[in-house]
């Protein structure tokens, strides 16, 4: 019954915070027929609300490649448990094939509740096949992007209601590390400003940051030319609207619009994608400013004597990821293969932090590995982390050991090794 009810409260806020209908109905008259085709189908998630940031991927079939799964895993490699609740990932599937949707659900594979996942109804698409060319774009192009304005409004109307901000971002993007922190505290910087957006990538739409706010007079922009200009066009438009006067000149215009959009830099996303969805269409675009990645978080850790059964690959050496100057990189872990770290002198170790994998290849991970105080058992690795705190109870540990308990597919990559909180002598 409680949830029957907390169902039937989220359908009112919902409706509440959709367009009227009335508005709705000018720009998509075919909703008239299907008073429900702008509730979204809810697959996946928790239903959070409450967030700093909800970062909206949309995602549709593509032909050649799915970048979905790399993408979530990017943006998720680094977050802090405090940021884990701080933050919902929306992703919207933007396809009416019920078969695909299953697919993309079952790929997320999160219960989390940081990730959802959502559809449209199949009756929220008009019918695209007789859409007036412009702008020399043939027939498809047009369609696609007149789709793609539909995908980001309804992906927007779903995402005002459930936190502060909105971030616009792609399924074939990967993240700055880092990129949750860096967000609030530019946000904090310039929230006193006028600003309609920020923007965190210099690529279209990819890393746009709107109050959730003003997403309602956004999207209704955004519906009222969604069949006449690609949506990066259409956000200029808004930029003009509000501040650009006819009777002055285009400099004086541009400078005016400046005033109202933050750039932060480098940026924190990245295109990654090579082939669009758009069918046929190869994009190699990179964003300049985004930078290389950081590959190893490094801390520094008491002195220890250190040995692995593991084989190294080419300089990247456990010696070298202990002391925070690279990471460990081995071959493939098999059952019985360990890391051992035996202090110089017994440590009172509060609590500890082991990645594996980095944002490059978060493939390679600790897979059924555990975390041991030696005697004693603490922890296993999970999502290619372990982390906890140690029982004051057992007193200055003498060594932690890895300890691998089956063999595995791929190889190990050490990332981040940090002993948390440790009294020194």
């Amino acid at each position: 019954i409680l949830s029957a009810i907390l169902a039937l409260l989220e359908e009112r806020v919902l409706r509440r915070l959709l367009p009227s209908q009335p508005n709705a109905h000018i720009y998509l008259p075919h909703l008239k027929e299907h008073e429900d085709s702008l509730k979204p189908i809810v697959h996946l998630g928790k239903r959070r609300t409450g967030v700093s940031l909800v970062l909206g991927v949309p995602t549709v079939h593509r032909q050649k490649q799915s970048y979905l799964v790399n993408t979530l895993q990017s943006l998720l490699y680094d977050l802090s448990t405090a940021e884990r609740k701080d933050i919902v990932i929306v992703v919207f599937v933007a396809e009416t094939n019920a078969t695909f949707v299953k697919a993309v659900v079952q790929s997320v594979q999160t219960n989390s509740g940081v990730v959802e996942v959502i559809s449209p109804s199949p009756h929220y698409y008009p019918d695209l096949s007789n859409l007036k060319e412009t702008f020399g774009d043939p027939k498809e192009r047009v369609r696609w992007r007149t789709k793609q304005n539909l995908d980001y409004s309804f992906l927007m109307l779903y995402a005002q209601s459930k936190g502060t901000y909105y971030v616009q971002l792609e399924d074939d993007i990967v993240a700055k590390q880092g990129f949750f922190e860096s967000m609030k505290t530019y946000i904090e910087q310039v929230l006193s400003e006028e600003w309609l957006f920020m923007e965190f990538s210099q690529l279209g739409f990819i890393g746009k940051l709107f109050r959730t706010s003003d997403l309602p007079m956004i999207v209704e922009f955004f519906l009222m030319f969604h069949k006449d200009k690609p949506i990066d066009w259409l956000l200029d438009h808004i930029l003009w609207v509000k501040v650009c006067n006819p009777e002055k000149d285009l400099k004086h215009c541009n400078n005016e619009k400046a005033q109202l959009k933050r750039t932060y830099k480098p940026s924190l996303f990245q295109h990654v994608g090579l082939h669009s969805s758009l069918t046929g269409k190869i994009q190699n675009l990179k964003d300049k400013d985004f930078g290389n990645q950081v590959l190893f978080k490094g801390h520094y850790n008491p002195p220890a004597e250190l040995s692995s059964s593991l084989e190294k690959y080419q300089s990247h050496t456990l010696e070298r990821a202990y002391n925070g100057e690279d990471f460990f990189w081995g071959l493939t872990p098999k059952r019985g293969d360990y890391i051992l770290i035996t202090f110089t002198t017994p440590q009172a170790v509060k609590g500890y932090f082991f990645r594996s994998g980095n944002i490059e290849t978060n493939g390679d991970r600790f897979y059924n590995t555990t975390v041991e105080v030696l005697p004693n058992n603490v922890s296993s690795f999970k999502n290619g982390v372990a982390e906890g705190e140690v029982d004051g109870a057992l007193g200055e540990i003498a060594a932690m050991r890895l300890l691998v308990h089956s063999d595995s597919d791929v190889w190990v990559l050490l990332s981040e090794v940090n002993h948390i909180h440790i009294i020194y002598k």
